[in-house]
């Protein structure tokens, strides 16, 4: 599990998964409770704990109504 701080502000958010199209619902209700999920993506800056170092990367995150974002994922590094 890779480890870093968002650093900028997530811009060009996009939902592409919506309620029974995301495969990992029954785990996300079980572990953060109810609500109305979303799978989402947007671009940011990112402070890697490894080493430091700042990347733009494209970000990926699951997103309820009422309980906020959980498990952030970087999914390619951009720069």
């Amino acid at each position: 599990m890779m480890s870093f701080d968002i650093v900028g502000e997530i811009t060009e958010v996009e939902t592409f998964a919506v309620g029974g199209s995301i495969r990992e619902l029954p785990r996300l209700r079980k572990i953060y409770g109810q609500g109305r999920w979303r799978k989402r993506k947007g671009f940011t800056k990112v402070r890697l704990a490894s080493d430091g170092s700042v990347r733009e990367v494209e970000l990926h995150w699951y997103e309820a109504t009422g309980l906020g974002r959980f498990e952030f994922k970087i999914k390619r590094y951009l720069d």
